[in-house]
């Protein structure tokens, strides 16, 4: 028996496989957490035709629509940067899919100048002769 006609096969199951694999919804756990609407910087009004919002890992949102209202603070894990709102919105909240897009915090990232002063070099020139 010839391993030839096993080849597609095995082809098409890895495939699969890394197509499920880029599919997979981060748990709520790294997602943030739920917060008081009184405790937000930042208001977003909900719409039926929005599909997408951005936010910046850190933010501290009220989401306000025609029914109601929540707060949520996205101190998510640094490997999330895209999930749906319907995953951690109360249920009713929302009737169709909203994409949040995440930003990495400037205030943790390599170009903040937080100790700037201790990377610079203060080692005198060389002196060439």
């Amino acid at each position: 028996m010839s391993a030839r006609p096993l080849l597609p096969a095995v082809i098409v199951t890895l495939l699969t496989a890394c197509m499920s694999a880029t599919a997979v919804t981060p748990r709520a756990d790294l997602l943030g957490t739920p917060v008081p609407a009184s405790a937000a910087t930042r208001t977003v009004n909900l719409s039926p035709n929005m599909h997408s919002i951005n936010v910046v890992a850190g933010d501290t949102i009220r989401f306000v629509n025609g029914s109601g209202e929540f707060g949520w603070s996205f101190d998510v894990s640094p490997l999330v940067q895209v999930f749906d709102l319907n995953q951690v919105a109360p249920s009713g909240a929302l009737g169709h899919p909203l994409r949040v897009y995440v930003a990495p915090n400037p205030l943790y990232s390599e170009r903040a100048q937080f100790n700037d002063h201790d990377r610079r070099d203060t080692r005198l020139p060389t002196v060439i002769r």
